[in-house]
C-alpha cells in the first residue's frame, strides 16, 4: 500500500520553522526518525519511507502554499495513490497551540493551501491532520503571526507535539483514519 503524506509550507530560508511551515517540520521529523532523505524533485522535496510493509511518500511542495494542489495531484497521479491514502499536514489558527485534529473532509477554513488542494482535486473529501498554532495575535496581524517563528515558550509545547503528530501519521497509515481520530484527536 502507498500513502502520500503532504506537509504544507513555503519554501525558502525566510519561512523555515515558521508557524505556517509546521507541515514541513512534521515531515522533517518523520524523515529523520526513519533515516529517509529528501530529494528535490518535480513540484517538491520528496522522501520515501517504509512502515510495516507500507510505502509512505513524504512531500513538501515547492509550489508555495497557494499552489499546493498542483504538487499533491502530480504525486498522487505519478505514484497511483488513491484519495483515501492522502494525508495533508497543515497549520490551523482555529486550534489551540499544539492541538491535533485529524479530519476526513471539510472546508478549507480560509487556508490557502487547503483551498488549492480542494480546487485541484475537486473535492473536500481528503484526510488532513490539522496542527494548532493558536491565535495569539492582535487584530489585523494574522499574516505576521502565521509567518512568524515560534518563540521559546511556544517551542516547549510545539516540539513534543511534532513527535505526537508523527505518531498520528503512522497510525493513519497503519490503522486508518477512524482509529487514529479516536486515538489522537483531543489528546
Amino acid at each position: 500500500m502507498k500513502y502520500l503524506i503532504a506537509g504544507l509550507g513555503n519554501i525558502g530560508v525566510e519561512y523555515q520553522h515558521t508557524r505556517h511551515n509546521i507541515g514541513f517540520d512534521v515531515l522533517d521529523a518523520l524523515a529523520k526518525a526513519s533515516n529517509a532523505v529528501f530529494s528535490d524533485l518535480r513540484y517538491g522535496s520528496v522522501a520515501e519511507m517504509s512502515l510495516k510493509g507500507r510505502k509512505l511518500l513524504l512531500l513538501k511542495p515547492s509550489t508555495y502554499m497557494n499552489l499546493s494542489g498542483n504538487a499533491v495531484r502530480y504525486w498522487m497521479q505519478k505514484e497511483t495513490i488513491p484519495l483515501e491514502n492522502l494525508l495533508v499536514v497543515v497549520d490551523d489558527l482555529a486550534l489551540p497551540l499544539g492541538a491535533l485534529r485529524l479530519k476526513q473532509k471539510g472546508s478549507d477554513a480560509g487556508h490557502n493551501g487547503l483551498k488549492s488542494i480542494q480546487e485541484i482535486l475537486g473535492t473536500d473529501h481528503y484526510n488532513r491532520l490539522r496542527f494548532g498554532i493558536g491565535h495569539d495575535f492582535p487584530q489585523g496581524r494574522q499574516i505576521n503571526f502565521v509567518l512568524g517563528v515560534w518563540d521559546a515558550e511556544e517551542l516547549e509545547t510545539v516540539t513534543p507535539r511534532i513527535e505526537l503528530a508523527c505518531e498520528a501519521v503512522k497510525s493513519f497509515c497503519l490503522a486508518g483514519a477512524e482509529i487514529t481520530m479516536n486515538l489522537y484527536n483531543n489528546r
